[in-house]
């Protein structure tokens, strides 16, 4: 349950007609104040509280909230009997919407509410994310205002994009109001606006949060005295009846006037698709699958893998993604079936990885799972008309404009007249459908900037590392580089990573580059700044050639000379395939050149060949042409256009859109050879998707003795302590593997332990391995150098590890000096060291655990003891967000109640469940438990 639904269930059980205060509500709740004050202000303007007359403000629930519905500040003294009654024998609009006795009941409510209320009904705000339905469901609010008779002039659900005209006032208030002869340049009659047009009706303002503030007092004008004046008027003399339904994804407390948010007395939030219930998700996917069936005009047939993995597929685009997502792979099945009459079948070879992925998401929620697998079979089939009947909505952004199934099925049967293979086919037309999907879903919310895109195929870690080195770059270099730097270095950076990954050698460089790139000193010494900062943030030796095609990457892209360059041509079937690859080149490699061959599919190969010739001639700069292709006629055309001209040609088959942009980053390079070019790009695996400490397995073999003084035939390890042996452990062991491997010493395991049982696990390590140092939460007693983990976290692992290649024999702790521990540096800590966990919201909550624990100790807690308890903590909170349960022994669970600290953690833990709705397991509270008994216990034996 929200927050907000705790508040209010609150006031509604505990209120007389009193009501109770902020005050009243954040004691009893243990919520603080200012986030008790907004949620209460938000459920009255809701209609769902309201307030009292006085000092300090009440809040009691407002008459007509019985049921959850909304009734607004303009309306909070009205009772129910003051809200018109629904028509007797009008079909209800609302009764076939999925989830309208559900998760929308009461969106349902305030929608009629809105609709019936006298005399004139209410403005309405609808307050949802993306794709989540609103345009949907004003479109259902104006069929319930038809069916009910309220419009006086009904003429359709008049739309009205904010978006479009957010940054010109008067062009937007000519499309609202209108605006009479002479107003502007080319008003040559008079024009009424879409306000004129919707009088008796309703008008619908989409992303009203794009409105500027003038545009905001025009419609609160409006709505206040019904009256405006069109542009070119001085005057106020049209009026109007209109109810205004306006939508935003946005927090209309921060983007809306209060003056304008005031005038709208109904809110109403849509709930998120992964906020709805399981049935009502899968009711959701067999509508959209009924609409494809209808448009297929046959069954769909999919397995209950595939299913699960749709409905975890939904990320960020609500409804909205899942209906695109289900347009995209009820397109690949129809290919695949395209022979069978009856149905569609669609399995999990079907699904794109993005979608295929949903699955993982799905099974990682053992609670979502069970939920979702009882509602279904082995099997779902969907037949045409199998859904509700839906609504019209001729704005739907997610609503493709063509029918693509006979685009499908026209193509397919012109590819088998040219007499190609049911695989090329396929092949083909899969391409065209992403291309038709993406084309179409580019005008959509749910675009994505350059920059995402490249996100889509390059790790963001490195993309976030390329932004932060450009700064240092360009203030070493002197010059500002354009966009092209971080599409560059990133590709560039994992294109290098995946090399290391695969175990490919790095390229030699030949004596004549060299030469050239040391007379470039600056971006030399520029090239070494990205080669430490590259070894910092991913442990890699970096060798020393890298730095010099770092240095002429940099050289690249401050010249962007483009002679003596390979030139790279894109060719393939279709109207847009090839032309389409290179645009995304474009956008992320924008000063790379890079043309584009499109064939339609009855094309003449003889006239594509004179096309791709005559390219492939204003192409060459002198070093040649790579020719990229998808497959037929084409992949023969460079081996006969190199016999007639004599321009060296390198064709490669199958091209993908990664293969274009290594292609084309590599041809960008002062030093690009064809030859080189193309045998890179045969093996070429696409980019890599990294951790930040990588281990290096395959690189730079040992040039230090592992350990000096020690047997060389006995196995050497590390121990790494903390309460659980997993988390924080795991931590320490890929510091120390990282830092192993920066120093190139081979032949040491760390071992991740937990204290629980240290004793014993210590002896079983023994038996094999020499334990030669330890790290952690705890010292143990071995005769062997210690760092703690405080002092690791603040850098003092470098000179640690160095005391072990030199021979230290003695316990020894290092002596880095720790800084002072505060909530910043724990910050800090857990932004280095966590994946999933949000640390500037994370160091408060765990800061103030600490605290609460330190109240029942009998001395002020260490900074040492403190870190490790926050760095644990940490690690729980990301296994319980992330589903990663760990186990703690059967047999000692039941006493873990007997401890003395068990109520301690149970207090602590209560803020964690209020503050981020978190609840730990009763083994991550056996750890908490253990960990502050050891060390109880270690402060005792001092």
């Amino acid at each position: 349950m929200s927050r907000k639904s705790r508040i209010f269930e609150y006031v509604c059980q505990h209120s007389d007609a009193a009501g109770l205060t902020t005050a009243m509500v954040a004691n009893a709740m243990a919520i603080a104040r200012p986030n008790v004050s907004k949620e209460l202000n938000t459920l009255v303007r809701e209609g769902r509280l309201r307030k009292l007359d006085g000092r300090p403000v009440h809040y009691v629930q407002t008459t007509l909230a019985a049921n959850d519905s909304v009734v607004t500040p303009a309306a909070n003294q009205a009772t129910r009997s003051q809200v018109a009654p629904v028509t007797s024998g009008a079909p209800d609009i609302f009764s076939n919407m999925i989830g309208a006795h559900e998760s929308l009941e009461n969106q349902v409510e305030q929608a009629k509410a809105a609709i019936l209320y006298p005399p004139r009904g209410l403005n309405t705000l609808i307050i949802g994310p993306t794709g989540s339905g609103k345009t949907y469901f004003a479109n259902a609010m104006y069929r319930f205002a038809e069916t009910q008779k309220v419009l006086t002039n009904p003429q359709g659900l008049i739309t009205f994009n904010c978006a479009d005209y957010a940054h010109n006032p008067e062009l937007l208030m000519s499309h609202l109001f209108g605006y009479v002869k002479g107003a502007f340049t080319g008003a040559n009659e008079d024009k009424d606006g879409l306000i004129q047009e919707a009088d008796g009706g309703m008008l619908f303002l989409d992303e009203v949060h794009r409105l500027p503030p003038e545009g905001q007092e025009m419609i609160f004008y409006f709505m206040d005295h019904g009256t405006y004046s069109r542009l070119g008027e001085t005057a106020k003399n049209h009026h109007a009846n209109v109810r205004l339904v306006c939508a935003t994804t946005e927090d209309p407390e921060s983007t809306l006037l209060q003056t304008f948010v005031r005038r709208i007395p109904i809110t109403i939030q849509l709930p998120a698709f992964n906020n709805r219930s399981a049935k009502e998700r899968l009711e959701l996917l067999k509508a959209l699958l009924s609409i494809e069936a209808n448009r297929i005009n046959k069954q769909v047939r999919l397995t209950e893998d595939v299913v699960q993995a749709l409905l975890g597929s939904v990320t960020f685009g609500n409804v909205g993604q899942l209906k695109s997502n289900i347009q995209l792979v009820c397109a690949q099945g129809f290919v695949n079936s395209i022979e069978n009459d009856s149905e569609i079948n669609i399995t999990m070879d079907d699904l794109p990885q993005n979608i295929r992925s949903g699955l993982m998401t799905v099974a990682s929620n053992r609670h979502e799972l069970g939920a979702i697998s009882e509602l279904l079979d082995p099997v779902l089939i969907v037949k045409p008309n199998d859904g509700p009947a839906p609504i019209r909505n001729k704005n739907d952004n997610y609503e493709l404009p063509y029918n693509l199934y006979e685009i499908i099925g026209d193509k397919a049967a012109l590819l088998r007249r040219e007499g190609l293979d049911k695989a090329h086919i396929n092949r083909f037309i899969t391409t065209d459908i992403n291309l038709h999907l993406k084309s179409f879903y580019k005008q959509t919310q749910m675009e994505v900037s350059p920059e995402n895109k490249l996100a889509e195929i390059v790790d963001q870690d490195v993309i976030d590392f390329t932004k932060t080195a450009q700064e240092t770059i360009q203030e070493m270099l002197g010059y500002n580089f354009k966009d092209n730097f971080i599409y560059a270095v990133s590709l560039h950076v994992s294109s290098f990573i995946k090399r290391i990954q695969a175990g490919k050698p790095m390229r030699q460089m030949s004596s004549d580059m060299l030469a050239m790139v040391k007379e470039y000193p600056a971006e030399i010494k520029a090239a070494e700044v990205l080669k430490h900062g590259l070894e910092d943030r991913y442990h890699l030796p970096i060798p020393k050639s890298e730095v010099y095609y770092l240095a002429i990457l940099l050289i690249s892209l401050k010249s962007m000379q483009l002679n003596g360059k390979v030139g790279v041509l894109v060719a393939a079937h279709g109207m847009s395939t090839a032309s389409s690859m290179t645009q995304v080149v474009g956008q992320l490699l924008d000063d790379f050149d890079v043309r584009a061959f499109d064939m339609p599919l009855d094309m003449d190969p003889t006239v594509a060949y004179a096309h791709v010739k005559k390219q492939v001639q204003t192409l060459d700069a002198g070093n040649g042409v790579l020719l990229l292709v998808d497959m037929g006629s084409l992949t023969t055309f460079g081996e006969r256009i190199e016999q007639e001209t004599g321009i060296a040609i390198r064709t490669i088959d199958m091209v993908t859109t990664p293969v274009v942009l290594e292609a084309v980053r590599k041809a960008s390079l002062i030093d690009s050879d064809l030859d080189s070019i193309y045998q890179e790009l045969v093996g070429f695996k696409g980019y890599s998707r990294i951790s930040r400490n990588l281990p290096v397995t395959d690189q730079k073999k040992a040039v230090k003795p592992a350990v000096a003084n020690h047997d060389d035939t006995a196995q050497r390890a590390i121990v790494a302590i903390c309460s659980t042996g997993v988390g924080t452990a795991e931590r320490i062991k890929s510091i120390l593997d990282s830092l192993l491997a920066q120093n190139f010493i081979e032949g040491i395991t760390v071992f991740p332990i937990s204290v629980v049982n240290m004793t014993a696990r210590l002896n079983q390590i023994a038996q094999t391995y020499q334990i030669i140092a330890a790290t952690g939460i705890t010292q143990p007693k071995l005769d062997v150098p210690f760092i703690s983990l405080e002092e690791l976290l603040q850098g003092g692992g470098e000179k640690f590890i160095d005391q072990l290649a030199t021979g230290l024999d003695a316990p020894q702790t290092s002596d880095v000096e720790a800084q002072e521990l505060t909530p910043e540096l724990c910050e800090r800590y857990l932004g280095d060291y966590f994946t999933f966990l949000n640390p500037r919201k994370l160091t408060t909550i765990l800061w103030q655990y600490s605290q609460t624990i330190e109240q029942h100790m009998n001395a002020p807690m260490t900074n040492a003891f403190r870190i490790d308890l926050i760095m644990h903590l940490a690690g729980a909170l990301e296994r319980t967000a992330i589903k990663d349960e760990i186990t703690a022994p059967a047999e000692e669970l039941p006493g873990v109640k007997d401890s003395a600290w068990f109520p301690v953690v149970h207090q602590a833990n209560q803020q964690i469940q209020n503050q981020l709705q978190l609840t730990f397991s009763a083994a991550e509270n056996y750890y908490i438990v253990q960990l502050l008994e050891t060390h109880q216990a270690q402060v005792v034996a001092q």
